[in-house]
């Protein structure tokens, strides 16, 4: 009869001009050769009216996706009741030349009664007939609209309806047993559960949504409480504590004093250190009377010559490179020092800065000129540096030609002022100037006239005099100088050394 079809799934192909159509049938009428579907899918997308009719001339093919079980096709009412043939599964939907439709019987038995088609219920119990033909139609509507479906939110629960009611009658059907199956198949109906027609037809109006929120209010709350607060922090304030990194004391400590040196004298410059203390320069006479100081109280020159060799060799190995330029791999690319120094104290903690960068490896070229009487300090560093492998010259044509990596200026000293008119000392300032080699300058004195040697680095003793721009960017070194001797010459002294014996200075 015709109302066992009725609320059976079917896909209607009317062709090229009309596409495919889905649906659940509500009315066949076979005088009109008419069929109904309800909910219909018009190439997988809703359609907008509740019920379309195709005329079996429009129809090129039918498929049976889906057999109603029992009650499903209760709600339909008293429908026209039309023969479509006798009842029984099997049946292929043919379209004959004249356009009009007809049911092609499969018979599955002998017996020659007509057969009832088996609901939905009874599949689990027998096997449905269903021919080859229909089977593979229903493979292949699944697969081509699989993704057009795939938007729908009750797609996964239909296909596995479709693919349980398709399957092949020598094929058995998969069971599934165990509460963890039994799980999953609830997790399943909970997720992909909902039914088809809660689709929404409109898409979703993210422009109006968006306009909804009023973004200016929010932000000019959001200052409001900052200005309030006090906070920079964007979005809702937080009222968690404050979070501290390792390297941060929990405990409050005192109140950092940058200023921990003062001088007797006026001040004329002032440097800091990388942490921010402040270190005032001084005078040439407080430095002098300073070093005095030391000395009477056990700090020789002897010890201050190699304090300030050790430093300033330590500070010319990291401006050569460091670990770098100085390894057992690069014993081809040794660096070359020139050491300019002069017949005075100066010179002497140059010809110790040299010695100590012979024994590190360094190529070091030391020119001091001849003279009749040279200072004792000058003479015991010149013979322990002649036990090294260094090279000292007396005349600037032994000096090397081509760019050296590194020259060390020791030239100048405030008590012989009358040396800056020696032939020796203007030709030595004029090939220093003439090499692009960059210049290291020891203890240099503080410069007014023009003449001398730019320096690139400059390395001060103890404290730091006045330098001017031709210093280049200076240095401190400690020393050793103990802290009772500061106050001594009336300097209130904390060391800003911290755990280095070199730190660079800043202009404050």
């Amino acid at each position: 009869m015709a109302t066992d079809w009725l609320g059976s799934i079917v896909s209607i192909n009317c062709g090229d001009s009309l596409g495919v159509y889905q649906g659940r049938v509500s009315a066949v009428d076979q005088v009109s050769q008419t069929i109904s579907l309800t909910r219909p899918f018009h190439n997988g997308v809703k359609c907008l009216v509740p019920e379309v009719t195709f005329r079996a001339g429009d129809i090129t093919e039918l498929k049976i996706l889906e057999i109603p079980g029992p009650g499903d096709n209760q709600h339909f009412g008293d429908l026209h009741q039309a023969e479509l043939g006798p009842s029984g599964v099997g049946y292929q939907v043919g379209i004959n030349q004249n356009g009009t439709g007809k049911l092609v019987k499969k018979p599955t038995s002998s017996s020659s009664a007509p057969q009832n088609i088996p609901k939905r219920t009874d599949v689990k119990s027998q096997d449905v007939a269903v021919s080859p033909q229909q089977q593979q139609c229903s493979k292949s509507y699944v697969d081509r609209h699989m993704e057009s479906l795939s938007q729908s939110k009750g797609f996964r629960r239909r296909h596995n309806s479709w693919s349980s009611s398709s399957r092949h009658p020598n094929q058995a059907t998969p069971k599934k047993s165990g509460l963890k199956n039994g799980q999953m198949k609830n997790k399943d109906d909970e997720c992909f559960g909902d039914d088809i027609e809660e689709i929404p037809d409109t898409d979703f109006d993210f422009e109006g949504n968006l306009a909804l929120f009023d973004k200016a209010a929010v932000f000019e709350e959001i200052d409001t409480y900052e200005r309030r607060s006090g906070s920079r922090s964007r979005g809702i304030p937080s009222e968690r504590p404050t979070r501290y990194r390792h390297d941060e004391n929990i405990l409050e400590s005192e109140p950092i004093v940058y200023r921990r040196i003062t001088v007797p004298h006026s001040v004329s410059k002032e440097f800091c250190t990388d942490s921010g203390l402040v270190v005032p320069s001084v005078s040439y006479e407080l430095h002098k009377k300073l070093l005095s100081v030391a000395e009477k109280h056990g700090l020789t020159l002897e010890r201050r010559l190699e304090m300030t060799g050790v430093c300033a060799s330590q500070m010319a190995l990291t401006l050569l490179g460091g670990p770098n330029r100085l390894n057992p791999k690069n014993v081809h690319q040794r660096p070359t020092v020139a050491l300019l120094c002069g017949p005075h104290v100066k010179g002497a903690q140059g010809i110790s800065c040299g010695r100590h960068l012979a024994n590190h490896d360094v190529q070091v070229i030391l020119f001091l000129p001849n003279f009749v009487k040279m200072l004792e300090s000058i003479t015991n560093e010149l013979s322990l540096f002649s036990k090294t492998q260094g090279q000292q010259v007396s005349s600037l044509k032994d000096l090397p030609t081509s760019p050296v990596d590194l020259v060390i200026n020791c030239l100048d000293c405030p008590e012989n002022a009358f040396l800056r008119d020696q032939p020796w000392y203007k030709a030595a300032v004029a090939w220093a100037n003439q090499n692009r080699a960059p210049v290291l300058s020891i203890d240099p004195p503080v410069r007014e006239a023009e003449q001398g040697i730019d320096a690139k680095w400059s390395l001060a003793l103890g404290l730091p005099l006045p330098l001017g721009e031709h210093a280049g960017r200076i240095y401190l070194c400690d020393i050793g100088i103990p802290q009772q001797v500061f106050q001594e010459v009336g300097i209130n002294y904390h060391s800003p050394f911290g755990c280095k014996f070199v730190i660079p200075l800043h202009s404050a």
